[in-house]
């Protein structure tokens, strides 16, 4: 099984069912009757320990099949950047967004490091989350603003 890891996020082609099972009996696990709070918890969870990955994995799926979009237009948070799913999301779809999307998208990934930086994140980031959430807000900016430039005019 192909494993993509990048920083706090991992995408696995297969998501193990141990994990998904295991997760429902867990306190604070995205495993919530209500979807709305399960895309919350797995946004807000940004440690590297399987349940967290597990969370980031089914809220990041379920952007990927949303055709609405409407992800896009709720807002992010300092935690929403380090998890990575939502900048993980705009990366990967990128082909397919408006040029409206892609402008909305960069927008949102520009914001990232200041967010990341500020004095609200700092309490509940590490040094390490910050870094690699900023990291990826940097190169996620940088490759929706070449889609804009070949496609964009």
């Amino acid at each position: 099984m192909t494993i993509f890891r990048y920083g706090l996020f991992e995408h696995n082609a297969l998501p193990s069912l141990a994990a998904l099972v295991s997760c429902i009996g867990i306190a604070g696990c995205g495993g919530a009757v209500d979807p709305a709070l399960g895309q919350q918890r797995g946004l807000k969870c940004v440690d590297d320990s399987n349940v967290c990955i597990s969370q980031r994995k089914m809220v990041y799926d379920s952007y990927m099949a949303d055709k609405s979009r409407a992800w896009m237009r709720q807002p992010a948070g300092p935690h929403e950047y380090a998890s990575g799913v939502r900048l993980m999301a705009y990366s990967k779809m990128r082909k397919q967004l408006s040029c409206d999307e892609l402008a909305h998208g960069k927008d949102e990934a520009d914001r990232g490091p200041a967010l990341l930086r500020s004095s609200a994140a700092q309490a509940g980031l590490t040094h390490a989350q910050v870094a690699r959430g900023v990291m990826l807000a940097n190169e996620v900016s940088h490759e929706l603003a070449r889609e804009m430039g070949q496609r964009c005019r």
